[in-house]
């Protein structure tokens, strides 16, 4: 009599053991279904970053930076890039984090807020010479004819690339800090302006603004 209870026990424990591997089973489905769907959720910003990859990113610089605190000192990573479309619009970007990767997406995300888009003549170079300083950066820009290519060096080259510009001559004549070239250029490209901007703020045709501009030029080579 007790092995019959003991046996009728065993198919009732197998029988109760499976449904729990039925269940156990169900729990791996789920967990696939789950898994299936953090994919897909991992698939739209990949997406998006397809969408979002005809902006051009230039790393310009990594410093490593300490802050002091109690115990000691905490080591982190400062970035500064440089974003543009080839088209007409550049901005640029700085982010601290104890990382370097993450220091380079804070600094990207903040120069893709902070675009700014500057005229072009002819698509490949600025339409006049400018000065631009910050602090003790000073930086001249001159447009150039076509064939000269970029002619700058360091932070500036970055900006011209991502800007779309490809004849330029740039020479930076103050500090070389990175961070004062760049805003000293981007307080160049700031004040650039079209022959067709110039024209509506003096209530004038963009041929009479052309025509000055020749005029004079010819009386220069005279």
């Amino acid at each position: 009599m007790a092995r019959t209870p003991g046996s009728s026990a065993r198919p009732g424990g197998g029988g109760g053991g499976r449904p729990g591997g039925e269940r156990s089973g169900g729990g791996r489905s789920g967990g696939r279904e789950r898994g299936g769907r953090g994919r897909d959720g991992d698939r739209q910003p990949r997406g998006g970053e397809r969408e979002e990859s005809d902006f051009v990113e230039k790393l310009v610089g990594i410093n490593r930076v300490a802050k002091v605190v109690k115990g000691g000192r905490r080591f982190g990573f400062a970035a500064i890039v440089v974003v543009g479309d080839s088209k007409g619009r550049v901005g640029y970007g700085a982010g601290k984090a104890r990382e370097v990767p993450e220091a380079i997406r804070k600094a990207t995300e903040q120069a893709r807020r902070a675009m700014i888009r500057v005229p072009l003549r002819e698509g490949r170079t600025l339409h006049h010479d400018i000065i631009g300083r910050y602090g003790a950066g000073e930086v001249v820009v001159r447009a150039a004819p076509p064939g000269t290519g970029i002619i700058a060096g360091g932070p500036m080259r970055a900006i011209f690339e991502a800007l779309g510009v490809h004849d330029v001559v740039a020479k930076s004549v103050g500090t070389s800090n990175p961070h004062n070239m760049i805003k000293a250029t981007f307080q160049a490209l700031n004040r650039s302006a079209s022959p067709r901007s110039v024209a509506q703020r003096r209530g004038r045709k963009v041929s009479e603004i052309l025509g000055r501009r020749d005029s004079a030029a010819a009386e220069a080579r005279e």
